[in-house]
């Protein structure tokens, strides 16, 4: 072989071993952080867990290969979720995606470097935790529960299913701001259907089994729980509405599946599927500031029929067709 020839050779092999090289490395695996409010064995954590896995894996994005995912599960506890928060913060994830109000806030003012994206959070502006819905600002885009309007449908369906009410007992906590302004809008509707409110703080489970009891022994009496603090405490809640036989309207389709009479809310599945394609325009690139915060595009409203017959009520024709889930 001539010289020239063979140094040709040599000059063109080793200027392929650095790209050679290159597509051996493996991808870098990405990192998502994940603090849910509800405990890990809820049947909903495990819908909602699965939910997540299926839109990033749509995406091309497999929990165990080119993704790991590190979940904690705050079952709505304050300290919790604190802890939990500082420990997905220390593992500095590519992402942090949050479930609820009461465990985004904590996570957003802990971290202003990690992207956060948060899912089922009431009024997030009002909260601080962005600047506009549009145009979010800094580390945090994601997307709402609902509007605080959504709490005087509550009282029409409630005075809709049980038309002899009238006084309603409120459940909700009100040391939090969405609690604060769902009760606000059920107040201002109440004399429309000439109904008297109760309110029932939504915190220690003996203080609101306690409160359900006491409102309980006044006839004509309806319930209607609020988001915040109550969807770890649905199994007591529910179980004490029928205890004292009272007609409840749920916030989510969950509460009639585990035995409340009617619920309406967003779709709390969705919001997971949505919150995996944001998770994955992060990881291309993309800033959460850029990313309009998203309201529902799902609501449903669930009646469980049993429950409505064990209380001798007779649901509405037109509110059964109305309906998107019967439990019978």
């Amino acid at each position: 072989m001539l010289r020239r020839e063979f140094m040709t050779l040599v000059a063109g092999a080793a200027a392929a071993w650095p790209l050679a090289a290159r597509a051996q490395q493996p991808e870098r695996v990405r990192r998502i952080g994940v603090l849910y409010s509800l405990a890990e064995a809820d049947p909903e954590s495990v819908v909602r867990r699965a939910a997540l896995e299926k839109g990033l894996k749509e995406l091309g994005w497999i929990n165990g290969g080119n993704i790991r995912i590190d979940y904690r599960w705050a079952k709505n506890d304050p300290e919790l979720i604190r802890k939990f928060a500082a420990e997905l913060i220390a593992l500095a994830p590519d992402v942090i995606l949050t479930s609820g109000s009461v465990v985004a806030a904590p996570v957003v003012r802990a971290t202003h470097n990690i992207p956060i994206v948060f899912l089922q959070v009431i009024d997030p502006v009002g909260s601080g935790l962005i600047e506009s819905m549009a145009q979010p600002g800094g580390n945090v885009t994601g997307f709402t529960q609902f509007e605080y309007s959504l709490a005087g449908k509550w009282l029409e369906l409630l005075k809709e299913i049980a038309p002899n009410l009238s006084r309603v007992a409120v459940l909700r906590d009100a040391t939090r701001g969405p609690g604060i302004g769902q009760f606000a809008v059920i107040q201002a509707m109440a004399p429309q259907h000439l109904l008297e409110l109760r309110p029932i703080n939504a915190g220690d489970p003996d203080e609101m089994e306690r409160g359900i009891a006491a409102v309980a022994r006044s006839p004509n009496t309806g319930l209607v729980v609020t988001v915040g603090g109550t969807a770890v405490r649905r199994d007591l809640i529910v179980a004490a509405a029928a205890k004292h036989r009272l007609p409840a309207v749920y916030p989510y389709r969950y509460f009639a599946a585990d035995g409340g009479l009617i619920s309406y809310g967003p779709d709390t599945i969705d919001p997971y599927l949505r919150g995996a394609g944001y998770v994955d325009r992060i990881f291309k690139g993309e800033k959460p500031a850029n990313l309009p915060v998203q309201a529902p595009t799902k609501y449903q409203l669930a009646i469980n029929l049993k429950t409505a017959k064990a209380l001798g009520l007779t649901v509405p024709a037109s509110l059964l067709a109305r309906a998107d889930e019967v439990f019978e």
